[in-house]
């Protein structure tokens, strides 16, 4: 079975977590303020964002930023675009991407590497979340590979923080890749 399929309903196991590097800004220790957020608070925003903005790098080097729809699916931010939009262009260009969640006051942000998928398993899974998620009622055929990417942005790193304690709560989650 593939990764973001049916057996990816549990979360992985927990990443590291600890402050980031954020010179100038008075963070505190791991141990002071709110402390280190958990996982699942990073997941719980994950799951209710109802947009992403998706960061892409064009073949020029020229940043570019979009809204999507997007679902968590417990290891990856799962979204899809026309094959021939421009995230998409510069996906396939340079996989490297970065994802947040539309809230800036808790603020999730996934720093990955988007892989396009096609497995049918991995397209359904898509498919019945955003139908979930968003009360629509998109068949996997909407889907199709040549017309629509669905592409999976899977985190090397996630950072986070929580509004009203700016200088104790921000954490940075690791995965081993």
């Amino acid at each position: 079975m593939s990764a973001t399929g049916a057996a990816a309903e549990a979360e992985p196991e927990e990443p590291k977590a600890e402050r980031p590097y954020m010179p100038g800004y008075g963070i505190q220790g791991p141990d002071e303020g709110s402390g280190l957020l958990p996982w699942s608070w990073a997941v719980e925003r994950l799951r209710a964002a109802r947009n992403f903005w998706v960061c892409t790098v064009r073949p020029d080097g020229r940043p570019h930023a979009m809204p999507v729809w997007g679902a968590w699916s417990g290891e990856a931010l799962l979204f899809s675009s026309a094959v021939p939009s421009r995230k998409m262009v510069n996906l396939r260009a340079n996989p490297q991407v970065v994802v947040t969640t539309e809230e800036a006051e808790n603020p999730v942000v996934i720093e990955g590497r988007a892989e396009i998928l096609t497995d049918t398993e991995d397209l359904q899974r898509f498919i019945d979340l955003v139908n979930s998620k968003y009360a629509t009622r998109y068949r996997v055929d909407f889907l199709d590979p040549e017309v629509n990417a669905t592409v999976a942005v899977r985190p090397q790193s996630v950072f986070g923080l929580r509004q009203g304690d700016f200088t104790g709560s921000p954490t940075r989650w690791s995965f081993t890749t």
